[in-house]
């Protein structure tokens, strides 16, 4: 595998996060783990909470991840929009 493709499990980037969380620096956490300190940064930016609403939290790859939804449902919508439009003229 070339370098810099490898893939960890979301249950590994969450521990290294965890670890952050609890006072460990970047560079002791890279160190000791083998990866990137801006690897783990972009960990670290993901997993930290968004403020939607007064009383919604999201992180950023929940945002993320919504984004991808809702792209994903108005292009289903548009196909479904030309259909009706072919079908009605029937």
């Amino acid at each position: 595998m070339p370098k810099g493709n490898k893939r960890y499990t979301e249950e590994f980037k969450n521990t290294i996060v965890e670890l952050h969380n609890a006072g460990k620096t970047l560079g002791e956490l890279s160190s000791e783990y083998g990866l990137s300190k801006s690897t783990i940064a972009g960990w670290i930016k993901k997993s930290q909470p968004i403020t939607i609403e007064k009383d919604k939290i999201v992180t950023q790859a929940d945002y993320q991840a919504m984004l991808k939804r809702m792209a994903k449902l108005e292009e289903e919508n548009e196909i479904l929009k030309k259909a009706m439009a072919i079908f009605a003229k029937k």
